[in-house]
């Protein structure tokens, strides 16, 4: 019962359904997901232990940076997760969508380009 309230209490923030919505394409790194929201990195590395907490994304580390991916090992999360990013419109997230758009096309060599 621990895990449903830990995975439930993890999709009630706005910012973490943001976060998943931009990991839905695919992983990203730390850094892209900080342009994206716009937020600062400790802000956003506090959302993305809850979800990893959660069991709801996995990272795993490339030289000093972290990429986030959605964790799709256990079917009932994975179907939880659709169903929710389903629900969540692109207008929604679209300014998220246009910062990551921008950033990877300005990062030139920084971060873990």
């Amino acid at each position: 019962m621990n895990d449903l309230v830990t995975v439930f209490k993890a999709l009630s923030d706005e910012t973490r359904l943001r976060t998943l919505k931009l990991l839905e394409d695919g992983e990203l790194c730390v850094c892209d997901i900080v342009a994206a929201l716009d937020m600062v990195q400790p802000k956003v590395s506090f959302h993305l232990k809850i979800l990893k907490d959660a069991g709801l994304v996995k990272d795993k580390k490339h030289g000093k940076w972290i990429h986030y991916s959605i964790h799709d090992s256990d079917m009932f999360k994975r179907f939880l997760i659709n169903s929710v990013l389903e629900r969540i419109s692109s207008e929604s997230v679209m300014d998220d969508q246009r910062r990551l758009i921008a950033f990877r096309k300005d990062k030139n060599g920084l971060c873990c380009a």
